[in-house]
C-alpha cells in the first residue's frame, strides 16, 4: 500500500501525463538508469547527447 501512494504521488508531481500502470512499468524498466527521478517523469522520452568516439580522444589536444 506504501508504494502505490509514493506512486501516485509521483504521478501527480509529473508534468508529462502518465497513467498509473503505464508509469509502474516504466520505473521497472528503466530502474537502474542514472538520471533524476523528476527530470525522466517529466520527460521519459529525450534524447540524450551523443559523443563520438573520435570527438572524446580531442578534447585537450591541440
Amino acid at each position: 500500500m506504501t508504494a502505490i501512494l509514493l506512486l501516485k504521488y509521483l504521478k501527480e508531481k509529473a508534468e508529462y501525463g502518465w497513467h498509473l500502470s503505464n508509469m509502474v512499468t516504466f520505473i521497472r524498466l528503466n530502474l537502474f538508469v542514472k538520471i533524476g527521478l523528476m527530470d525522466w517523469l517529466n520527460n521519459p522520452f529525450y534524447s540524450p547527447i551523443r559523443v563520438f568516439q573520435d570527438e572524446q580522444f580531442r578534447i585537450g589536444y591541440g
